[in-house]
């Protein structure tokens, strides 16, 4: 596949799966033997284990909205800044605080044939833990 076809499986990839919440677009565009690192001491390995996340997740912020902000791309790589915004209402990361949140984030998928078959996450997961009032932040006099 082209760049820009890649950069269009990925836009489609962040609207479906995180905005329209369709765990059938993981089974079809991420690649059986596919792996996710960075969003676990280990990699998420899989369809399955990446439909467990995307669960945890949409459980935690069920109005979770993703915008795609910048995306480009070279070769059969594809990187994706995006925004994700969401009220932490449901259970996960702790009981429901009722906060609103922001994090950002940058993903780098590995594209081959239409699939994802290596992706690279990384997101402000202590800005989220912070805004929810998961983290009992200290601030001491200088």
């Amino acid at each position: 596949m082209s760049v820009s076809e890649n950069i269009s499986l990925m836009k489609r990839w962040f609207h479906e799966v995180w905005n329209e919440k369709r765990d059938d677009t993981i089974y079809e565009i991420f690649s059986a033997d596919g792996i996710v690192h960075g969003h676990a001491a280990e990699p998420l390995r899989g369809p399955n284990q990446f439909v467990q996340f995307a669960h945890q997740i949409r459980a935690a912020f069920p109005d979770l909205k993703v915008t795609v902000e910048d995306a480009f791309g070279e070769g059969d790589k594809v990187a994706v800044r995006w925004t994700a915004r969401g009220t932490h209402d449901g259970q996960g990361f702790g009981p429901p605080s009722g906060k609103p949140i922001v994090v950002t984030g940058t993903s780098i998928a590995q594209c081959k044939d239409g699939k994802v078959v290596v992706g690279w996450d990384n997101w402000d997961r202590l800005g989220m833990f912070e805004q929810i009032g998961a983290l009992s932040t200290s601030k001491t006099a200088a």
